[in-house]
């Protein structure tokens, strides 16, 4: 019986430090997980934070980032932070709906003016909005939303040139699928067709869809050119992705050190915008030169009447976000 009591509290001790391990002299290490495969944006920026948090802390603080879904996908790296087998993790808001369904409103299509903007109305630091939705999240799901970076802006590709929302009348268009992509899609008059994007390729080819909407990068890392004609610059949603983090672990770290990791977290993300500059000047000479047509606002496509027809949409399906809304549209 005593030699099954120590090999249990051994097991236990060994779970206990996989998760987060503090040891005599104050180290604290947080395992950190993401799906970002080498080289990408959100890659390189956890990998940044984890340097500079563990210079700043003099060690006491070690991140040890598992990029690529090496935990698990998205919803077993939600479950694992939850429950404090991850210690923290970032990924889109909307990936935290399973728990709260009110943090995907920080996804809401048109809702940012721009880039700078989408960052400041989701600091966790300064964020009437999401200072709210974190005691929600902290209350029902153990967790916190700590930080935000850039991951892009997001536009409309076609195998035919769409100008308004009356040229999708009636069309398959692939969204993402959870609730708020439908909406989308459905206020841009287009029938809302959800579709893994490890099936887009298939489902632009034969047919099944005519259309989709992503970031530059991914339409020219996925191919959607080889089936894809058009680029509307509609500029719909920016994609800021939230890192979150165990609420237990979370305290268990000093106020100090938690100041340094906020600190640290939001000077990276405004990194980003930088680095999302750089690669879609580049991304969208790459996409012209496999022959895609890029259509503008000179070019006479009607963002205004996109802007209205989505929020209207946007409104009906969740009346509930409305004051959240107004909270982050009055983040100057």
């Amino acid at each position: 019986m005593k030699k099954n009591t120590v090999t249990l509290s051994l097991v236990t001790l060994v779970a206990t430090c996989a998760i987060t391990c503090q040891t005599a002299w104050g180290q604290t290490k947080l395992r950190y997980a993401h799906v970002g495969v080498a080289n990408a944006p959100q890659t390189i920026y956890a990998d940044e934070v984890a340097k500079l948090v563990k210079d700043r802390t003099n060690g006491r603080i070690e991140i040890q980032v598992y990029p690529n879904s090496q935990l698990g996908g998205v919803g077993e790296m939600v479950d694992g932070i939850k429950s404090g087998a991850i210690a923290m993790g970032h990924h889109d808001f909307a990936s935290l709906g399973k728990i709260l369904p009110t943090t995907a409103v920080f996804n809401t299509p048109f809702v940012y003016r721009d880039a700078e903007h989408s960052l400041r109305a989701t600091d966790s630091r300064t964020s009437k909005a999401l200072q709210e939705i974190n005691k929600q999240l902290i209350d029902k799901g153990g967790m916190r939303i700590v930080g935000s970076f850039f991951q892009g802006t997001r536009q409309l590709t076609s195998k035919e040139k769409v100008l308004s929302p009356k040229d999708m009348a009636g069309k398959k268009y692939r969204g993402v699928p959870v609730k708020l992509w439908s909406s989308m899609l459905t206020g841009m008059g287009a029938v809302a067709t959800p579709v893994e994007v490890s099936e887009l390729a298939t489902a632009l080819a034969t047919g099944l869809v005519i259309g989709q909407e992503n970031p530059l990068p991914n339409i020219y890392n996925l191919k959607l050119y080889e089936g894809q004609k058009y680029v509307m610059m509609t500029n719909h949603m920016q994609s800021v992705l939230s890192v979150f983090i165990n609420e237990r672990i979370w305290q268990g770290i000093s106020p100090a050190d938690r100041k340094i990791i906020e600190d640290t977290m939001a000077e990276v993300g405004k990194k980003t915008l930088d680095w999302d500059r750089e690669t879609s000047a580049q991304y969208r000479k790459d996409l012209e030169a496999k022959g895609m047509i890029f259509v503008e606002a000179k070019d006479g496509l009607d963002i205004e009447a996109f802007r209205k027809a989505v929020l209207t949409q946007i409104n009906k399906d969740f009346p509930e976000w409305t004051t959240y809304i107004e909270e982050i549209r009055a983040v100057k």
